[in-house]
């Protein structure tokens, strides 16, 4: 498909009630647009366009956030390069590009310098680098075939949560969070340190002021009944 083509197609699932709702968030809408398309559809969207590095890169370009969200979903692993994320993740503070951009089945821990990535990312000055960094780590806990992926290499990242999560913000803090869920699930020795820094975490708030959304609680999703019997296994 072509960039005019794919924001025909985004223009004709616009939803009013989301276009309302990206509206009443003013300032913190980065000046994008948006036809107020939730996520599970734009990656059905994404899936009937396919991977396409180059289509990709001209929709990131837009001024359109749902835009910007297919081309993260619809970009091809092997064709990414450090240079070009570098610079994307200088613009991926609005909306779910965030998300996205580093977790979520995101295309970029496909990708292989990701874990090289995510282990500068989260030593980085930067808070939306560190963020995403640690979205980073909590995908690629789930890869169990890279070689690179060791228990140290978790231990590191999980090191660095245990000085680090009582000056962070609540983005980063929920961040943090995901990895060490996602870390916590691989074995035994990952789980009883994640543990150890979940509980001197606590609950993790999901925004600065009061909202309806329950805190993630990190220590409930280390040691349900389920993932005891998985790990004992």
């Amino acid at each position: 498909m072509t960039k005019s083509e794919v924001l025909s197609l985004l223009k004709e699932q616009r939803d009013e009630r989301g276009v309302a709702n990206w509206k009443k968030r003013e300032s913190g809408t980065g000046g994008l647009k948006s036809y107020g398309i939730g996520l599970t559809k734009l990656r059905k969207l994404s899936r009937q366009i396919g991977r396409d590095h180059d289509l990709a890169a001209k929709l990131w370009a837009c001024d359109n956030h749902d835009a910007k969200v297919v081309g993260l979903l619809i970009d091809e692993p092997k064709k990414l390069t450090r240079k070009q994320v570098e610079e994307q993740v200088e613009g991926v503070g609005v909306g779910m590009l965030a998300h996205v951009f580093s977790s979520c089945d995101a295309t970029l821990p496909k990708a292989s310098f990701a874990p090289d990535l995510a282990r500068d990312w989260i030593g980085s000055d930067c808070p939306m680098r560190r963020s995403c960094g640690y979205g980073l780590m909590y995908e690629l806990s789930k890869n169990k075939r890279n070689k690179e992926l060791t228990d140290k290499y978790f231990l590191d990242c999980i090191g660095r949560i245990r000085t680090k999560a009582d000056s962070a913000d609540h983005r980063e803090r929920l961040s943090m969070g995901g990895a060490l869920i996602g870390i916590g699930k691989r074995n035994r020795k990952l789980n009883r340190e994640s543990i150890k820094v979940a509980k001197a975490m606590g609950p993790v708030h999901y925004a600065t002021t009061t909202s309806d959304c329950e805190s993630l609680d990190i220590l409930k999703h280390l040691t349900s009944d389920y993932l005891k019997e998985k790990l004992n296994a």
